[in-house]
């Protein structure tokens, strides 16, 4: 049995997200994105590695401002940020090894 996370369907605003302390991983898709779905196994995968890692997963789509405001384009997309900066960003992955960078670079 999945054990995935559904995709919020309310998001904070993007000061919010900005005022964030530490280390948070923001993803954006929806349950229904194909591409959503074949990334979740490496994107578990990454995160098991990483406890304790702040990790926001919000559905996006037209009319979903914290989404334009990121300019994200495809799904999943995965900004890594450090006190509410960006550091950088993963869209669609496809091995765990793109995951493990962004995550070193948050380290660095």
């Amino acid at each position: 049995m999945s054990t995935v996370t559904a995709y919020a369907k309310t998001a904070p605003t993007r000061a919010e997200v900005d005022a964030l302390t530490g280390v948070t991983v923001v993803e954006f898709g929806t349950d229904w994105c194909g591409y959503c779905k074949g990334a979740q196994p490496i994107v578990e995968k990454a995160f098991a590695q990483h406890p304790g890692t702040r990790h926001l997963k919000i559905e996006d789509g037209p009319g979903r401002p914290l989404g334009r405001s990121f300019r994200v384009k495809l799904w999943p997309t995965l900004v890594f940020m450090r006190d509410g900066a960006e550091i950088g960003r993963v869209v669609r992955p496809g091995d765990l090894a793109e995951l493990e960078e962004a995550f070193a670079a948050l380290k660095a």
